[in-house]
């Protein structure tokens, strides 16, 4: 009977994982050493080896011959194990045993002592399904279990495992699989099964499977079933990205604001049977890579398209403003949001593109205040651009000083930029570099950073970006630890990060701490494009 390619090469060792060494090196390592766990969650996002881990591990556990922490695969706990045979490892999915009862015989269970093996091992596989009361009747037999027994949690969403679960677990966090990674494995296993399998195709479906190693075999699979030689142009097929001009011809009217054209392909779908709400969130996909064609300059590897797709994606890029895009983004993900409890997906769908087509009142009385406050500025500001010319053309020159209405009351700048000294802070040469990094392990950050200036003085590291947004919500999440692991790579230290806005300096006053800075940067050969 055929088996599935998710199913027939799952991983039987540690050492055939794919991804995950961070994991599986301190397994095996706890496993050699006698010194495992008596519970373990196990925390990513789907197919990145979080099920198949717990397997190996129980295996490796109980293994008869052992061998640097891998099973031996020939002994009959293995091949019970893989034979999915073995009694004293039991599997529980929390999504269809999720009542109190479920684990009440569970806690009963635990104290018979395991049959053939050293440790009987539970793998909770989608522990976050389980009721409270469920979560509560595990707790007591989690903190103190009986010797031999293990417990093996996991799950896509550590978010709604409860704190004193997870207190009681060791945690590993399994990271999406490397696209080059998943391009390697199913090359080989397409040479195993003896079809053909191209490199743009393989390239193809593992950007598709977006980390997930069980997807892309999924999806290898589908494409078998078209042809076996498998090309770009089969997995476009397969896949079912092939024949989506609509959704570049409803972006392209939304670019030229043309509503009626929009409506009218909108009809024309919902007369073939099109779902509105997969349009939408199709919409709102090929949205995000507008965005990142905007922003990031060598997108390609991070945009899921075909490559004449891209063409017209950069295209529609040009069309519009960064703002723009962000504000469609939003309201495309309102849409989605309200198609719950929406009586009609139709009108719904239509509002959302008559917005989108549409400029609001509030886009225009921004552009009103602009061009009516521009004239009485329009002098300074060319004042400001002729003295930074003069100061680029030559440098040992000083600023002409620039006239301006006097200000009713002392400015107030900020307090933590005016600790550094433009003169002897310099901006770090290195900090193009660092934003190279930066965007490789996060392109949403990286576009963030762009064109921003840094300083570090006393542990701090101080940015200057040239944009306001997600300025925000960057101050209140965790990202700046992805820039402090860079900056420890390089300089083998972590820095308390500031983050600070050139768009709240006037550009026509001189003695702004953060003008000065980016002059400084800009003295000393740093690319920088001051913003008003």
């Amino acid at each position: 009977m055929y088996q599935a390619l998710y199913r027939k090469w799952r991983p039987m060792s540690f050492d055939d994982v794919v991804s995950q060494p961070h994991v599986t090196t301190t397994l095996k390592n706890q496993i050699k050493n006698g010194k495992t766990a008596h519970a373990y969650l196990f925390t990513g996002s789907r197919g990145t080896g979080k099920t198949t881990c717990a397997r190996i591990f129980a295996k490796a556990v109980n293994c008869e011959n052992p061998h640097e922490g891998e099973p031996c695969l020939d002994c009959k706990i293995c091949k019970a194990a893989d034979n999915g045979t073995l009694a004293d490892i039991i599997e529980i999915d929390a999504a269809s045993n999720s009542k109190v009862d479920d684990i009440r015989e569970l806690r009963e269970g635990v104290i018979y002592t395991p049959e053939m093996c050293k440790y009987k091992v539970y793998i909770i596989d989608e522990v976050h399904m389980l009721s409270p009361g469920a979560f509560n009747a595990l707790l007591k037999t989690m903190e103190e279990p009986p010797e031999h027994v293990k417990f093996i949690l996991a799950t896509t969403e550590i978010h709604k495992v409860p704190a004193t679960i997870v207190s009681r677990c060791q945690h590993f966090d399994f990271h999406r699989i490397r696209t080059e990674d998943i391009v390697s494995r199913l090359c080989f296993i397409s040479q195993q099964e003896g079809f053909t399998l191209e490199k743009d195709a393989a390239e193809m479906i593992a950007r598709l499977s977006d980390g997930g190693m069980r997807d892309a075999l999924s999806l290898l699979d589908q494409c078998v079933a078209f042809d076996d030689h498998i090309t770009l142009e089969v997995v476009s097929g397969a896949s079912g990205i092939a024949g989506r001009d609509y959704l570049f011809d409803i972006i392209e009217k939304i670019a030229d604001k043309d509503a009626a054209g929009a409506l009218e392909v909108v009809d024309k779908l919902y007369g073939m049977s099109k779902d509105l709400k997969v349009l939408a969130n199709e919409l709102l996909v090929q949205m995000r890579n507008v965005m990142l064609v905007k922003t990031v300059d060598n997108s390609k590897e991070l945009v899921i398209c075909l490559p004449d797709e891209y063409e017209r994606l950069k295209s529609i890029a040009q069309k519009l403003k960064l703002e723009d895009i962000l504000r469609d983004i939003s309201i495309l993900q309102q849409c989605s949001e309200r198609f719950a409890r929406c009586t009609s997906k139709r009108i719904e769908l239509e509002m959302t593109f008559i917005k989108l087509c549409t400029e609001t009142q509030a886009d225009q009385e921004t552009k009103g205040a602009v061009q009516n406050t521009a004239s009485p500025e329009l002098s300074v500001l060319m004042k400001r651009i002729a003295s930074l010319e003069n100061r680029l053309a030559n440098p040992g020159t000083a600023a002409a000083p620039v006239s301006a209405a006097a200000p009713d009351k002392p400015k107030q700048y900020d307090p933590e930029l005016q600790k550094l000294n433009a003169d002897n802070d310099k901006p770090l040469k290195q900090w193009n570099d660092i934003l190279a990094r930066i965007r490789d392990k996060s392109p949403a950050i990286g576009s963030f950073l762009k064109d921003s200036v840094a300083f570090v003085k006393e542990g701090n590291l101080f940015l200057i970006v040239q944009s306001d947004f997600y300025l925000k919500k960057f101050k209140a999440s965790s990202d700046a630890n992805i820039i402090n692991e860079v900056m420890n790579e390089m300089y083998g230290q972590t820095f308390n990060i500031k983050v600070k806005s050139a768009k709240k300096a006037d550009p026509a006053d001189e003695e702004d701490p953060t003008n000065q800075l980016l002059h400084k940067a800009m003295d000393t050969g740093i690319e920088v494009e001051i913003k008003n």
